[in-house]
């Protein structure tokens, strides 16, 4: 990716300053979206507010491809919602473990630095590319110009959100100087190692490595520090817990269960309804108060403030529990003799 994303600048160039509109007419759409009208607005748009050609525009959407199997994808029934009892093996695997252990020793100085600059810990900006990626072997094959035009377009519940993230795009194209026909991501249009959308590749990526570029395709060095500017910015904690788990008693614990992912009881809140955490924590702490069902039962477990950051990444319990043990797991294999 790294000499792909310098061989293809020019389409960028060219976009800034319109050199292709001295080729002709612009190409047309060739029936590539049903909604082609909303092309047409959205090329308008992106012309009179952020400066784009308009014939580079129609050329890049004439390359670009709409596709079945992307709307397939996003309007199949969800899956049954898996317990943490089945979704925790998925991701805490002695594979997962080990292959992490392995990227952590070799880019061990870029984590370490990102742990000096924005107070995350390495094991953690590990874990969340082990999640969400397996440490870059799944980041997805689709192209992100076809996921994202084809659910702007032609994906009615979420078009709206599609097509911000889709200008989010080309201005990131344009900023980064890369070919928007080029790069690949998930069907949905999350990008590289750290699974950005192109609205927090623009607001969170880092050129960490500082080269001139974010890579976070191809250069783990920049996704780690994307990884760690985004936990900072929303809020990281240096040194505080993260999650600890909780007796219960008494007739009225279901009360402190939380609806949602907002942190809305205290823990002090939660003990006068029969929590009592298993970890020495402030009782001023705001918690996100949850139950799992876990392999051998009941687990009640209170998710702190840096619990709630993780959650702000994916927002799932499951998935911030899923990286916050992984991340305990990588830590405790790298540290045995």
């Amino acid at each position: 990716m790294k000499s792909t994303m310098h061989k293809l600048r020019a389409w960028v160039r060219l976009s800034a300053i319109g050199l292709l509109g001295a080729i002709g007419a612009a190409p047309g759409l060739a029936g590539a979206y049903e909604n082609a009208a909303q092309v047409d607005a959205f090329i308008a748009e992106m012309t009179r507010e952020h400066g784009f050609a308009e014939a580079s525009l129609r050329e890049m959407f004439a390359g670009a491809e709409r596709k079945q199997a992307i709307l397939d994808a996003i309007s199949r029934p969800a899956e049954r919602v898996k317990p943490w009892k089945e979704y925790r093996p998925i991701f805490i695997t002695d594979a997962r473990i080990a292959q992490g252990v392995e990227f952590w020793n070799r880019h061990a100085e870029a984590l370490a630095r990102a742990e000096r600059e924005y107070g995350v810990p390495a094991q953690v900006i590990v874990a969340i590319i082990g999640v969400e990626t397996f440490f870059g072997r799944n980041t997805g094959n689709w192209r992100v110009i076809d996921a994202l035009a084809t659910l702007g377009f032609d994906y009615p519940p979420r078009a709206d959100f599609f097509r911000k993230e889709l200008r989010e795009f080309l201005l990131l194209t344009r900023e980064q100087q890369v070919d928007p026909l080029a790069l690949k991501g998930s069907y949905a249009g999350a990008m590289g190692l750290p699974q950005f959308m192109p609205s927090s590749f623009r607001a969170y990526a880092v050129d960490f490595d500082r080269d001139g570029h974010i890579d976070i395709w191809n250069n783990p060095v920049d996704a780690i520090g994307s990884v760690a500017s985004y936990f900072h910015r929303h809020g990281w904690v240096a040194g505080d817990p993260v999650v600890t788990r909780a007796r219960i008693s008494g007739t009225r614990f279901a009360d402190g269960l939380t609806e949602g992912l907002e942190p809305v009881k205290s823990v002090g809140d939660l003990r006068q309804l029969g929590w009592t955490p298993l970890d020495a924590v402030d009782d001023n702490y705001a918690v996100t108060a949850f139950r799992l069902e876990g392999a051998e039962g009941d687990e009640f477990w209170m998710g702190l403030p840096n619990f709630y950051v993780i959650t702000r990444y994916n927002r799932s319990v499951m998935y911030a529990m899923a990286v916050h043990q992984l991340s305990a797991a990588l830590l405790a294999q790298r540290q045995e003799p």
